[in-house]
């Protein structure tokens, strides 16, 4: 299903850092501690919304 966001409420960041620095560890919680997500991922099981 599709969601119908005004183009103001859109919020763009980029991180950047060599690899397994904690990218995706940081993006797991920042979505998390924010309510976006409900249970945190684990890169090590492909379980985090970034290995999408």
């Amino acid at each position: 299903m599709a969601r119908d966001y005004e183009l103001k409420d859109y919020r763009n960041i980029g991180i950047m850092a060599h690899i397994d620095a904690g990218k995706t560890t940081t993006t797991e919680r920042i979505l998390f501690h924010t309510g976006k997500i409900h249970k945190i991922g684990e890169t090590h099981d492909g379980g985090s919304q970034m290995d999408w």
